[in-house]
This record gives structure tokens, C-alpha cells and sequence, in this order.
């Protein structure tokens, strides 16, 4: 039992990981349709923006600051990311928008390429490491052979991905912008018309979605402390794939989904061979989709004829 809670303590902070950058997936494709691939990339773009400021931060201020600056590196990582994803918005995707299905496809594929190559020629191709942080821990069972902790890391993400999700559900939910955003999710065409500027609804969208993988990037870099250039494509595919799991387009879906996937993986590596966890994800994946074709808490499209 001890071990089994101690796995569930893990899974669930590497499945808060997973479900920030499935909520990008998830808001992205529920507005224009398109699966945004870049989008991993971005998220290991953002921990490397994470690392130069918190390594500025902590060569300036010493050791002493290092929690401290967590704040501050997390807002800077938001609002550069941010507007990468913007940029990204403007430059691949939109001149695109009104083509054929597979060019923007196609255009974010590119842009993944483009920027992990980009990372690796102005950082280098080593993995880039950071001080130890937030290492302490809390003893929550204490047994004659094994004890049960959570890390104030793990405590930060959790939270941190509880309290994002929230912010964003009411946004969505309960402000002009997540009524336009829902306009636009549903017929951008009727939604231009009564006066929602789609254009700029989508580059908010792209850039809420790279602030959460901002935030996702600041996590990984501190639950692991260590990344590389190519860390974005791994914890994309699995993110999408919670995002799918979950039932893309939703919110709460998403984060469902990043829960499950790291639970899976978690559990299967510890209860089983850690060569197969990742083959384990997406077998449970396929066999969700063939008795819930829209994920768990997706929606079935309904076609207008």
C-alpha cells in the first residue's frame, strides 16, 4: 500500500505536467481544428527561457534566492513564450488558415522541426542542469520498511495545475473572451459576423496555450532539473495524446487525460517493466477510443447538413 501511494503521489505530478500542455492542444484544435505539433516544442522552449532567467537570477543573487525567483521566472517564461506562440500564430498558421486541411499540418510540423534545430544550435546539443530546488519533503507514512513523502516540488505542481485549471475553466466559461472563443469554436464564420474579431480570438488562444506550456516548462524544469533540446517531442505526443484520451476540445478533459497518462506510466514503471510504460499509455489510449470514439469527457461532433 505504501508503495502503491507513493506511485499515485508520482503519477499525479508528472500527469499535471502532461495535462498544461494538453489544455494548449485542446484549446487550439477546439477553435480552428488543427493540431497544433510545434506545440511540445514550445513547451521545451519555455523551460530553456526558464533556465537562462533562473540561471541570471541565481548568479546575481546566490542560492539564497532561488525560491524566490521561481515567482519571477515563471512570469518572465509566460510572457516570452507567449509570445513566441504569437508569433508562431502569425507567421505559420494563419496565412494558412483558409487552405487545404493538410498545409497547416504540414506548417506545424515544420515549425517543430524549426525550433527544436533552433534550440540545439543556440544552446548546444548537451543537457543544460540547474541547483537543486525545493527538495525538502514531507513524511505523510512512516513504516518499518518503507515511507511515504511528497516533495514541496510535487505540493507546487499539483497546485499549480489545480488552480490554472480553475482560472482558465472560468475564463472560458464566464468572460466575454471564453464567449467569444466558444463563438468561434462553434461557426467562426457566423461568429465574425455578429462582431467577434476571429483573428484576434485565435492569437489570444495561441497565446493562453503557450503561457500554460510556459508554466508546464518551469514545472519540468523544476520536478527534474535538467533539459534538453529534444525534451519537447516526447512530453508533446504524450500530452496530445491525454488531450485525445480525455476528449480533445475539453478543458477538464485535458487535464483528465494528463492525470491518467502519468498515472499509467507511473504506476506501470513501478508495478512492471519500465521499457513498456510508454507502449502501456497508448494501448489503454486505443482501447478507450473504441468504446468512447470522443474521448472520456469529449463531445460527438454532430455534422450540419
Amino acid at each position: 500500500m505504501e508503495v502503491f501511494l507513493q506511485q499515485l503521489i508520482n503519477g499525479l505530478t508528472l500527469g499535471s505536467i502532461y495535462g498544461l500542455i494538453a489544455i494548449g492542444y485542446t484549446m487550439v484544435f477546439g477553435i480552428i481544428g488543427m493540431v497544433n505539433f510545434s506545440h511540445g516544442d514550445v513547451f521545451m522552449l519555455s523551460a530553456f527561457i526558464a533556465l537562462i532567467f533562473f540561471m541570471l537570477i541565481a548568479s546575481f543573487f546566490g542560492a539564497a534566492m532561488i525560491v524566490l525567483a521561481l515567482i519571477f521566472v515563471l512570469v518572465l517564461a509566460m510572457f516570452f513564450t507567449a509570445l513566441w506562440g504569437w508569433t508562431i500564430e502569425r507567421l505559420a498558421y494563419r496565412p494558412l488558415r483558409g487552405s487545404f486541411r493538410l498545409a497547416p499540418l504540414i506548417s506545424a510540423i515544420g515549425m517543430s522541426i524549426f525550433l527544436m534545430n533552433f534550440v540545439q544550435l543556440v544552446q548546444g546539443p548537451r543537457n543544460k542542469s540547474t541547483p537543486p530546488m525545493l527538495n525538502k519533503s514531507i513524511t505523510l507514512i512512516e513504516s518499518a520498511t518503507y515511507s511515504v513523502q511528497i516533495s514541496y516540488k510535487q505540493i507546487v505542481i499539483i497546485v499549480t495545475t489545480a488552480v490554472l485549471l480553475a482560472a482558465f475553466w472560468y475564463l472560458v466559461q464566464k468572460t466575454p473572451l471564453g464567449r467569444a472563443q466558444r463563438a468561434c469554436e462553434q461557426d467562426r464564420k457566423m461568429a465574425a459576423l455578429l462582431g467577434v474579431d476571429v483573428d484576434r480570438t485565435i492569437s489570444i488562444t495561441f497565446i493562453m496555450g503557450a503561457a500554460l506550456a510556459a508554466v508546464a516548462g518551469v514545472m519540468y524544469l523544476v520536478l527534474y532539473g535538467v533539459v534538453s533540446f529534444h525534451d519537447g517531442f516526447v512530453p508533446g505526443v504524450k500530452a496530445f495524446t491525454a488531450a485525445v484520451l480525455g476528449g480533445i476540445g475539453s478543458l477538464p478533459g485535458a487535464v483528465l487525460g494528463g492525470l491518467l497518462i502519468g498515472l499509467i506510466e507511473v504506476m506501470w514503471s513501478g508495478y512492471f517493466s519500465i521499457d513498456y510504460k510508454d507502449v502501456a499509455a497508448f494501448c489503454i489510449l486505443a482501447i478507450v477510443l473504441v468504446f468512447m470514439p470522443s474521448g472520456i469527457l469529449g463531445r460527438p461532433e454532430v455534422e450540419k447538413v
